[in-house]
């Protein structure tokens, strides 16, 4: 997987016969209190190696658009304007990487918060892709699809077992942050690339501690479970991850580091 290409909000990579296009939406600052020990307790003791910006976690927001050249799947769509004023850019970021809105009829969902599913809605109130067909997300978080995002319900693809969303991308259930968290898994001839989601909020503590999890995991012990399966999965020659809240443009290869415990390399600097 190789770098070609990146912005202050874009990176492209070649991998094998498919583009891939982290989109930066923004970031998020959230407090330490939201991290919980390995019996759902709160977390006592942050370690040195997990900085902080004015006493809070920055985590960044990733989108991931996958092309095989015809077609193009965007995995995950930012929050548009729908929650806190340093998210919001991803169509500045389309621009940037040079992607046309109006070619994109497919959207993979990784699941129903707002910093995800937002930007099916620009800030002007319409549709965000005028060429929208389907909306694929887990069965678990259609419910999401009321008030503003109404319009997109009959557009819903609800996943319930693996799916081929295109012939290069397969949409997997890995529930626990929410009931229908789902992962998307890429595929070319230079191997697999996991876009996850919300498998892991914090990496500069989860990869090595994968037992820490987050307040907002509907199902802190599911969501354990999924993290441990899909690091164990990544540890593996050819294997690639994206996440949405790596640090941009969350891009890496896992390694084992320790017994339990993983660590990530990152396919590009991350994006101040």
């Amino acid at each position: 997987m190789r770098l070609t290409s990146s912005g202050p909000l874009h990176a492209t990579f070649e991998f094998g016969d498919l583009r891939v296009i982290s989109l930066r939406d923004g970031h998020l600052d959230m407090p330490p209190t939201l991290l919980r020990d390995e019996s759902g307790g709160p977390f006592d003791t942050l370690p040195d190696t997990v900085p902080l910006v004015d006493g809070n976690l920055r985590l960044s927001v990733n989108a991931f658009l996958v092309s095989d050249g015809p077609t193009s799947v965007l995995i995950d769509t930012g929050a548009s304007d729908t929650w806190h004023s340093t998210m919001g850019s991803l169509f500045d970021a389309l621009d940037e990487a040079g992607v046309d809105r109006d070619g994109i009829t497919d959207v993979a969902i990784t699941h129903r918060h707002e910093d995800h599913v937002g930007g099916l809605v620009a800030p002007d109130g319409a549709e965000a892709f005028p060429e929208l067909r389907r909306v694929w997300i887990g069965a678990g978080d259609t419910s999401v699809f009321t008030g503003r995002l109404e319009p997109f319900r009959d557009r819903a693809v609800p996943v319930t077992h693996p799916a081929a969303v295109t012939d290069h991308v397969t949409a997997v259930p890995a529930p626990g942050h929410t009931p229908g968290h789902t992962v998307y898994e890429a595929r070319s001839d230079a191997g697999r690339l996991l876009v996850w989601g919300d498998t892991v909020h914090v990496p500069s503590l989860q990869f090595a501690r994968p037992d820490v999890s987050w307040e907002f995991d509907k199902d802190q012990a599911q969501a354990r479970a999924s993290r441990h399966a899909l690091l164990d999965q990544l540890a593996a020659p050819a294997q690639f991850v994206a996440g949405a809240h790596l640090d941009s443009p969350g891009v890496g290869r896992v390694t084992r580091d320790g017994a339990a415990g993983y660590a990530l390399e990152y396919l590009a600097p991350p994006i101040a």
